[in-house]
């Protein structure tokens, strides 16, 4: 087998090889968007809801909690300068 017949082998494999990888990700993409249609269609995604109510509050609003670890990762940074 001379060096020409085998880069023509390798090239065909390497070919059908990212063919079978292309096709897999685009029967994924499809499943995928099935499964969205499903899911939307049976009214189970609930996220989308709590997304809504999260948008409509003011961005101004921390809880407490969060205030804390904000005051504490500023003092962090301000004694690290």
């Amino acid at each position: 087998m001379t060096i020409s017949e085998m880069l023509q082998q390798s090239g065909i494999l390497t070919l059908l090889g990212m063919g079978v990888v292309f096709s897999f990700l685009i029967i994924l993409i499809l499943c995928m968007h099935m499964l969205q249609t499903a899911v939307h269609g049976l009214k189970l995604d609930t996220d989308t809801k709590k997304d809504a109510t999260m948008k409509s509050a003011p961005a101004a609003v921390v809880p407490s909690q969060d205030n804390a670890a904000i005051a504490a990762i500023a003092a962090a940074v301000h004694e690290k300068q």
